[in-house]
């Protein structure tokens, strides 16, 4: 996959938190030509204005998906993979379709939070396990896993509370869950003025009593810690996926371009 000497400072990012975009500012300061890959529209909307070569909207269908996305759109220096901690299975995708073909790739890997009073939770198991009987709790999660999450949290005999994205797919998703309409605010999350309000005044109207939140780093996880801490809620962690083996990772900004720039 090494290209010409003018292809030498071209990265595909693959990017999936709040993060990508100044990601790409940083790169484009530092002289990289960026290409980006999302799996949304909406994602694109936040690279509006932004100094991108190409923005790819979809999802990438697995390795051979990956390897044609490289092939159409290569050659890249550099695949940085800056996708959602909890989105293993692209991760692992990456890697073995990079390998294959020779192709560079580095993490960018959010700085674990400390856990301060939070409790790690390997699984939707080990929620069921908790002894959360009568509690009123909260899934701050992603739709995509309300309904087994919901599932649990019945189990461990609590009660459950959650939100949806405005969109259609995500009221879908919430209401595959089973959770009572009065049980679900359709939000978007750290929206409005002060950043963190809307959870607050969720939290407060429907007396919660504990949090489920992932374990994703990033502004979110800082503010459920902020938040639970500041209201005397217990607050717990779905634990991050770790990458995958002999993937090479970075935790900052700093630490990513350093390495970009080693070889």
């Amino acid at each position: 996959m090494q290209g010409p000497a003018n292809d030498q400072r071209r990265v595909l990012l693959l990017a999936g938190t709040g993060d990508g975009p100044r990601l790409v500012k940083e790169l484009s300061r530092r002289h990289w030509r960026v290409s980006v890959s999302l799996v949304t529209a909406t994602a694109a909307k936040a690279y509006a204005g932004l100094p991108v070569e190409r923005i790819s909207i979809g999802a990438l269908q697995g390795i051979g998906g990956i390897k044609a996305a490289l092939h159409q759109t290569g050659p890249f220096r550099w695949v940085v993979d800056a996708t959602h901690p909890f989105a293993a299975q692209i991760s692992h995708e990456l890697v073995t379709a990079c390998a294959d073909l020779g192709q560079p790739l580095l993490r960018f890997e959010r700085r674990l939070e400390p856990l301060g009073a939070a409790s790690l939770l390997a699984n939707a198991d080990a929620l069921a396990a908790q002894p959360l009987q009568g509690q009123r709790l909260l899934l701050a999660i992603g739709g995509r896993h309300l309904p087994a999450l919901t599932a649990a949290v019945c189990r461990a005999g609590a009660i459950p509370y959650g939100r949806a994205l405005p969109s259609p797919d995500g009221v879908r998703a919430a209401l595959r869950a089973g959770l009572p309409p009065d049980h679900l605010a359709v939000v978007r999350p750290l929206q409005g003025e002060v950043p963190g309000a809307i959870e607050r005044s969720l939290c407060r109207r429907w007396g919660i009593g504990v949090v489920l939140c992932r374990q994703s780093g990033g502004v979110t996880e800082q503010l459920w810690h902020q938040l639970t801490t500041d209201l005397g809620l217990s607050l717990l962690l779905l634990r991050r996926p770790f990458p995958p083996d002999g993937m090479e990772c970075v935790e900052d900004v700093s630490s990513l371009m350093d390495r970009l720039e080693r070889d």
